[in-house]
């Protein structure tokens, strides 16, 4: 008989199912065994009469938790069970033995981080890891409908694009402290819009920040696009698009798994329901003396406290525009009307999840970025091969980087978004 998911068995309702699974609970008596079995669909409850299996009762009544099944039964209705269904098992067999899984209830943070390669297995994860599956194929799924080609640039790469500080040395060969992993893909995406004008990509970037905040990592997965003939609020409209597109599957698709996660879907909703709070910089400050009794010297960059004040206002992003220059990357253009701001912005999450796109028009003043680069101790000469797409046919371009982790924290609620990631690497942990 061919086996199906649980949850396939659940929609079938009745009659004989083949399933196979694992051990998510057990419990039981002398005359019966209740296993609830659980595979990447959902769980099911699996009741053992003794009377049918005798002669192998030991073997059953020792399953333990995260043991691996198979089994063969008569699927029927019962309101009592944890999804409304228990099979009635006739036939079984055991796949992989497990004795004395190490985790169990109310462990520390650190001890399943340890284990964190078991610790996938948790519903908890496993809804985490469903919800990322559909963040990442919404945004390709997106970028596709848009006309974008999705293009790759290289991991090891001779320049930084963010900051020196944050860069991740390598040895290469005998070059050493000369390459670096990536930050970002932009400064090698750039020269591709000269030839397929809309790209963008998933790849993994890499920043060494001396971090141990909850929405940190030293290697997360960026989704970046770059766009050529474009202006600042195109940029813009295309990220904010971009994220309701990605609630609109997610809350299509996984309403089971966040409801596993306990995450109250009507704080989503407005995201698809209302426009992005735009504003600038400057009008960022003064909402924040008003209404937060927050003052910031004009000029300093956000911190998570203020970023956290001013969302606290709102149920939608608030896209922060207009930052002052000097806080920002070299590449940002400068603004025709304002030459103390550049036409950069920053996507900011309610609820306190901060910075998730950071985009901007990028300069086509050649002169400009060599000045910029200098000002930041960086030798323009190192930057030949991007300072040769503005002298070659330059054009308005932009583009925007989203923190896809940062994302998916913010769509499941999570408190640290280490969660976010299978294996999150952070200042303190590299394994396993």
């Amino acid at each position: 008989m061919k086996k199906i998911s649980i949850q396939d068995a659940i929609t079938q309702g009745s009659g004989e199912v083949a399933l196979h699974g694992w051990v998510f609970r057990e419990r039981g008596s002398n005359k019966l065994k209740f296993i609830v079995l659980r595979d990447s669909t959902t769980i099911i409850q699996c009741i053992f009469d003794r009377q049918k299996f005798e002669n192998s009762w030991d073997e059953i009544d020792h399953l333990q938790v995260e043991a691996s099944l198979e089994i063969r039964g008569e699927l029927r209705k019962d309101e009592r069970a944890p999804t409304g269904y228990e099979v009635q098992v006739n036939s079984y067999q055991v796949i992989g033995k497990s004795e004395n899984f190490p985790i169990v209830k109310d462990q520390s943070t650190e001890f399943l981080a340890d284990n964190r390669h078991l610790w996938l297995r948790s519903r908890r994860m496993t809804a985490i890891l469903k919800i990322r599956s559909t963040v990442f194929g919404a945004i390709h799924e997106f970028f596709h409908k848009q006309g974008f080609y999705e293009y790759q640039s290289p991991i090891f790469q001779a320049v930084q694009c963010e900051g020196g500080s944050d860069l991740f040395s390598v040895d290469y060969f005998e070059k050493k402290n000369e390459v670096f992993l990536s930050q970002s893909w932009q400064l090698y995406a750039e020269p591709a819009i000269f030839s397929l004008e809309k790209i963008y990509t998933i790849a993994p970037s890499f920043r060494a920040e001396p971090s141990k905040t909850s929405r940190h990592l030293t290697e997360y997965w960026h989704a970046e696009m770059e766009l050529a003939w474009c202006n600042f609020k195109d940029i813009q409209n295309y990220g904010e698009k971009l994220i309701k597109h990605v609630f609109k599957r997610v809350l299509e698709r996984n309403k089971p798994e966040l409801a596993v996660l306990e995450r109250d879907i009507s704080k989503l909703e407005p995201v698809l329901k209302k426009k992005f709070v735009r504003m600038t910089y400057t009008h960022a400050l003064k909402i924040l003396q008003e209404q937060a009794s927050l003052d910031v010297e004009w000029g300093k960059d956000l911190r998570t406290i203020e970023e956290d004040k001013l969302t606290a206002l709102y149920d939608v992003p608030v896209i922060c525009t207009h930052y002052p220059k000097k806080v920002k990357a070299f590449y940002m253009m400068e603004d025709p009307k304002n030459a103390d701001v550049v036409q950069g912005c920053d996507f900011l999450a309610p609820e306190g999840h901060g910075e998730i796109i950071g985009g901007s028009q990028r300069e086509h003043d050649l002169e400009k970025i060599k000045e910029r680069l200098r000002a930041q101790g960086e030798d323009p000469i190192k930057y030949e091969f991007y300072l040769d797409t503005r002298r070659y046919g330059s054009v308005p371009h932009g583009g925007f980087g989203l923190g896809v982790e940062r994302l998916i924290k913010w769509i499941c609620g999570l408190d640290s978004i280490k969660d976010a990631i299978p294996f999150p690497r952070t200042m303190e942990r590299y394994k396993p």
